[in-house]
């Protein structure tokens, strides 16, 4: 193997351990997104009517796909600011997986490459 390729190999391995390392240090995951909503009531003289309207919230939900279903849950503002730790943690860990598959398939490629080489030397 060719010095400088076992150098870029080298280098993309320690780059991909660096991502790793990173998985680790993600906490909790969670799908889905977080919404605050306002609301009007059904009572015509309630103040969400007036002029202007004060309406009725702040109420914080939580909505993501499950088995092929929307799922939506009412949440109090601590447990929405937890999920959207959560799920701000899945966007994190989609992100570094990513980063490890460019890095995958660089490395594959100069391996594929270099198998070829020596092949063709034979």
């Amino acid at each position: 193997m060719a010095r400088s390729t076992a150098q870029q190999l080298a280098t993309y391995q320690r780059r991909y351990r660096e991502l790793a390392a990173q998985l680790a240090n993600i906490g909790y995951i969670a799908a889905g997104s977080i919404t605050c909503r306002y609301t009007r009531c059904g009572t015509p003289s309630c103040r969400c009517h007036a002029d202007p309207p004060r309406m009725h919230g702040p109420y914080w939900q939580w909505t993501a796909k499950i088995n092929g279903k929307t799922v939506t849950r009412r949440l109090s503002q601590t447990e929405a600011e937890l999920y959207q730790e959560w799920i701000d943690n899945d966007r994190q860990l989609r992100a570094i997986i990513t980063q490890m598959r460019h890095v995958a398939t660089k490395a594959t490629e100069l391996t594929m490459q270099e198998t070829k080489n020596k092949a063709a030397k034979v």
